[in-house]
């Protein structure tokens, strides 16, 4: 099942697409049924989702909707908390110059970092130092606390694609991470969410990419996780309890532009595309801040 947050008219709505090759999606609203018409609501209420992948198979052309036709939104516009992981490939600690971490770092975003597949990333006035980063993105789906290796993938409602995009000037400002990441308009996530048992337990074995101007930056494999996803939940509920549409985000592999040389700044007029095999491609234009 994938499912997918878009605009229509202002509104947020909900929507289901057959697969990613497809050009029109299903617009969830008018199929006449009491369904929640957000994506955050859909994953935390039993049965939703099932009988919303079963209707829209039924849908009438009435219903669909050309995917280009619409702003795709972030993929959970209003998370109640967005956890991310740094250093969580070994190669990536190497190239910043960081001996392989015993324990994951973490650091939150906010949903105003946020931006949707298609929709502009925004090269900050205070800064150049744009960096791409490509990520897997874990969307939960039930309450969980204190997990374990067992039962740590039963909270999972699906997977996405997300770009932690960071100013790494500011990021460096300070001991924590937090403000170079959360610059408005900055953290692509999306194009939408695709159901656990389309994909490998805990999106284990997945190829993932980045591409800047279609040139491969960053080719990687989920397996070359420090901490697998079933790990990672594991040890974020030790701390803290996870709730319905909440999303970790679990660190990006080796090639981002800071580690170069000389550096590479995304700057506008690029396009950067985040692609996780299985999932989809999210893609995103840089524009400069207004």
């Amino acid at each position: 099942m994938r499912f997918l947050s878009f605009e229509s008219q202002g509104h947020a709505k909900l929507g289901w697409i057959k697969d990613a090759s497809s050009a029109t999606f299903v617009d969830l609203g008018l199929l006449g049924l009491s369904l929640p018409t957000d994506l955050k609501t859909l994953i935390a209420t039993p049965g939703a989702m099932a009988a919303a992948h079963a209707a829209a198979q039924q849908a009438p052309a009435s219903a669909m909707v050309a995917l280009a036709s619409v702003r795709l939104l972030p993929l959970i516009p209003q998370p109640g908390k967005i956890v991310c992981m740094g250093l969580n490939y070994a190669d990536h600690a190497k190239e910043g110059g960081n001996a392989r971490p015993d324990y994951p770092s973490f650091f939150l975003r906010g949903a105003t970092s946020m931006v949707g597949h298609q929709s502009p990333i925004l090269r900050p006035k205070a800064s150049t130092q744009l960096d791409y980063e490509a990520e897997l993105a874990v969307i939960i789906g039930q309450r969980a606390r204190h997990l374990t290796a067992a039962n740590a993938l039963s909270c999972v409602a699906g997977y996405s694609c997300f770009n932690d995009a960071s100013i790494r000037d500011y990021q460096r400002k300070a001991n924590q991470w937090t403000i170079g990441k959360n610059f408005d308009g900055t953290g692509p996530f999306g194009p939408w969410m695709v159901t656990p048992d389309e994909l490998p337990p805990g999106c284990e074995g997945l190829r993932i990419q980045s591409r800047l101007n279609g040139k491969v930056m960053q080719d990687a494999n989920t397996k070359d996780f420090l901490w697998n996803v079933v790990e990672s939940l594991r040890i974020i509920t030790e701390c803290m309890t996870l709730e319905p549409g909440d999303v970790i985000i679990t660190g990006t592999p080796a090639g981002v532009g800071y580690a170069r040389t000389p550096p590479v700044w995304m700057a506008p007029g690029d396009v950067c595309e985040i692609e996780i095999e299985g999932i989809g491609t999210l893609s995103n234009p840089i524009i400069d801040e207004q």
